[in-house]
């Protein structure tokens, strides 16, 4: 009987129909469709909220250009859009030129200490903006060390701003400059130094022509990066208005949504023009690398060498000093009349009603968006990458990855106001809370971490792929135990990037915390409002200490993947 029933059985199973089970390919355009979607939500959507939100009353009435022409015929709102075009103008006037010739030094001479100047230079990328404006005004402001220096001229206004900005964008300049540097082809200039060509020659014909690609991208690069800032010019602005500050008064001071989405839109027009400018050069630089370029060598040269390390120790040390006096001023009991050190500073309670929580907060979101961000950036760059399926939707999910790169953080954190906060979205709920920090914060820096991933992945040899296939292991199993162990140094470097500038940024998150999750970014921005300076200069120096010791953990994590989990790239 027992027989019989199991045969009964048997055949009762055979006759019921299988459970269908999806393919590789539809999984697969599951996914690509989930990863659009999502950046349509938290990219997409806000910048059309903003655009909508620039051609409405106050009301939400549709009015067509009426809120560009009253922007036109407003002098105040003009003389800003003036004002800033010209402090972004004599910023990166200032700053493009001091990074190419730090560039070079490092790139085209044989003075020591190489790594430990590239080191200082790139500072001010691991700290507020802010820190820098902070530092001025305790070397050059009203009670400033040097103030005597001024010769009866402001540091609150354009002079103050150009010169912090110009310490804040210089890193950023340097680090494309130099790139574009090492990208040269030596032989050149080695064919022509074997000809008896002089220098000066060589400079004007063969280095700067190599290197004016990546100077115009540093070029546009530093004016977008000043022309958006909000943390310098309200720290050290004065009544010197700007478009940032603009867009701030008109949407927390007065409430005009409408006319602080004109702003942001205006605001948005020089990143857009640069990130096409930018996207056409590297399309023509790229056309110039050849496979058999080789890196140039300098031979050892005591008087170049010398100059060239003068320079750097000079421009070098301004920027330590700098930051150095910044950080000593939030020591310093009452600046500059009793320069006794004491840890009162740091008792953000009296100076701050959030005290240490907001510096906490932006831990959470820092590690959050590290955490989150990296795993939706990489396994979104390998669904583009790597899935040869759905072209278009591939493609449409890379143009939305790409949006970030032309899109100002503050007009970002604008569009976030105008959707997340609509009252007729369902996700209005995240308003405020720590969430939408997180989701902001990884769009904001969506795409340099995109790129990034997409750079690691590009160099990885398709075969993995096709092997894995003709093994019928799927997509996903390769994804996690062949492509996501070779690529972690580059998951490194993503996640140690959105968690540095999770932890810096200020003009995206400005209008978007909450009572109970207000960022340490924005703490500095009040206590320095509250007269609160040495408060404010502890907690950027709390900061800076932290991105710094997150890079340090980061070097040693990096050392230990390329001991152990590299080593089969070894010969």
């Amino acid at each position: 009987m027992s027989e019989v029933a199991a045969r009964m059985d048997a055949r009762s199973s055979s006759r019921s129909p299988a459970r269908p089970r999806l393919s590789e390919a539809q999984v697969a355009g599951a996914l690509i469709a989930g990863l659009c979607l999502l950046l349509v939500v938290i990219i997409a959507l806000p910048l059309w909220a903003l655009l909508s939100k620039s051609v409405q009353n106050v009301d939400g009435g549709f009015v067509g250009l009426a809120n560009f022409r009253a922007y036109v015929s407003s002098p105040t709102l003009i003389a800003s859009l003036v004002n800033s075009v010209m402090v972004a103008g004599a910023a990166t006037a200032i700053t493009v030129p001091l990074a190419f010739f730090y560039a070079y030094a490092l790139s085209r001479s044989r003075m020591p200490g190489k790594g430990v100047f590239y080191a200082l230079a790139l500072l001010p990328i691991f700290a507020p903006s802010l820190l820098s404006a902070l530092a001025l005004i305790y070397i050059f402001g009203n009670q400033g060390i040097l103030k005597s220096w001024m010769m009866g001229a402001s540091l609150y206004g354009p002079i103050g701003i150009i010169v912090a900005e110009a310490l804040y964008s210089f890193p950023h300049a340097l680090l494309i400059v130099a790139t574009a540097l090492a990208l040269s082809d030596g032989r050149m200039r080695e064919a022509a130094e074997a000809m008896g060509t002089t220098r000066r020659r060589i400079f004007w014909t063969i280095t700067l022509p190599s290197a004016r690609y990546g100077l115009i991208s540093a070029t546009f690069v530093v004016f977008t990066l000043v022309i958006t800032d909000f943390g310098i010019p309200k720290v050290i602005g004065g009544q010197f208005d700007v478009l940032a500050t603009d867009a701030y008064r008109q949407v927390v001071g007065q409430q005009n949504f409408p006319m602080g989405a004109v702003v942001g839109m205006v605001l948005l027009i020089p990143a857009v023009v640069a990130f096409f400018v930018d996207r056409r050069t590297q399309r023509r630089q790229s056309a110039m690398l050849s496979a058999r370029a080789v890196p140039y060598e300098p031979k050892p040269d005591a008087r170049r060498d010398l100059g060239l390390l003068a320079f750097c120790v000079i421009v070098g040390g301004l920027i330590v000093a700098t930051y150095g006096v910044a950080v000593w001023g939030s020591f310093v009991r009452y600046w500059p009349y009793n320069l006794s050190l004491t840890l009162d500073n740091y008792d953000f309670a009296a100076a701050e009603p959030t005290g240490w929580d907001s510096y906490f907060n932006s831990l959470k979101l820092a590690a959050l968006t590290a955490l989150i961000g990296t795993a939706v950036v990489f396994t979104g760059a390998y669904l583009i990458e790597k899935l040869k399926v759905f072209p278009r939707l591939r493609g449409f999910a890379h143009f939305l990855a790409m949006l970030p790169m032309a899109t100002p953080g503050l007009v970002l954190g604008l569009g976030y106001v105008f959707f997340f906060n609509a009252s007729w979205n369902p996700l209005s709920v995240f308003y405020g809370t720590l969430t939408v920090l997180v989701i902001n914060t990884i769009a904001h820096f969506y795409t340099v971490s995109h790129i990034t991933a997409l750079t690691s992945l590009k160099q990885l040899d398709g075969e993995f792929e096709a092997v894995s296939a003709s093994l019928k292991a799927p997509f996903w199993r390769t994804f996690s135990r062949v492509t996501a162990p070779i690529c972690m140094p580059a998951i490194l470097d993503i996640a140690v990037y959105l968690f540095v500038n999770a932890l810096t940024t200020v003009s995206a998150v400005i209008f978007l915390y909450g009572a109970d999750t207000k960022l340490a970014s924005i703490a500095i921005v009040h206590m320095d409002e509250a007269g609160a300076v040495a408060s404010a200069a502890a907690m950027a120096t709390v900061i800076m200490a932290t991105a710094i010791a997150a890079k340090l953990v980061h070097l040693a994590l990096n050392a230990l993947v390329f001991g152990r989990l590299q080593s089969w790239r070894r010969r």
